[in-house]
């Protein structure tokens, strides 16, 4: 009997199981000069667990975020300073740098590709076009730095979501500071709809929310 035909028989949902990006493992060299170049950046320390046969782990959670990484001895036989271009989605890509060289992480300037795929290409390259991109266009402005290893990490700036990546009937907002962005955007967007109406929108609250959530969901904004 197949797991379907089971399934069938006792009732059991065939529904889709989730499948949710836990964690990402990073090769390292030094355990402790990564954890406190990670513990710098202000990421949650989760854990550091030692064993007596040599193994350790050490996870660190960004601000924010759902995904965590992981490293230590026996955890990956990658080379240290091979994993490239992870990347770390902001809502304000020039705050988001500025808190970290705050915190003394060397971050390149804020840039957008001139050309397809040049987030990707190594600093320096002709295609990586200075500042971010023209009218902070969602997707299109980064920054890049690298852990004492060379594992590097890329920062982009996203406001406005592709359509079809997130449920409108689910929409969250993973820090306070990612809804204040969301509420100081749509203000901003909402004077604009004042000044195309020419007088005060009494309904501005539900204007708000019709923004914020065809802006995270990626539909069309309203006008």
């Amino acid at each position: 009997m197949t797991q379907l035909e089971e399934q069938k028989i006792t009732g059991l949902s065939t529904s889709r199981v989730d499948m949710k990006l836990e964690v990402v493992v990073i090769p390292v060299s030094d355990i402790d000069r990564a954890k406190d170049f990670y513990g710098r950046l202000g990421w949650r320390l989760d854990a550091d667990f030692q064993f007596d046969n040599g193994f350790r782990v050490v996870q660190f959670t960004p601000p924010g975020s759902g995904t965590s990484i992981q490293f230590g001895t026996k955890v990956t036989p990658a080379a240290p300073g091979s994993i490239q271009s992870l990347c770390l989605v902001v809502s304000d890509i020039a705050a988001a740098r500025e808190q970290l060289v705050g915190r003394g992480v060397d971050v390149s300037e804020v840039f957008h590709p001139g050309e397809p795929g040049a987030h990707f290409q190594p600093e320096g390259s002709s295609a990586r076009l200075s500042g971010p991109s023209p009218d902070h266009t969602s997707y299109r402005s980064y920054a890049t730095f690298s852990d004492p290893d060379g594992n590097s990490w890329l920062l982009q700036e996203v406001t406005q979501r592709l359509a079809g990546r997130i449920d409108p009937a689910e929409m969250k907002f993973a820090s306070v500071n990612d809804l204040a962005s969301a509420l100081r955007r749509a203000a901003a967007a909402h004077g604009e709809h004042e000044k195309r109406i020419g007088h005060h929108d009494e309904n501005w609250p539900d204007w708000y929310a019709a923004y914020m959530v065809a802006e995270q969901s990626g539909q069309q904004l309203p006008q």
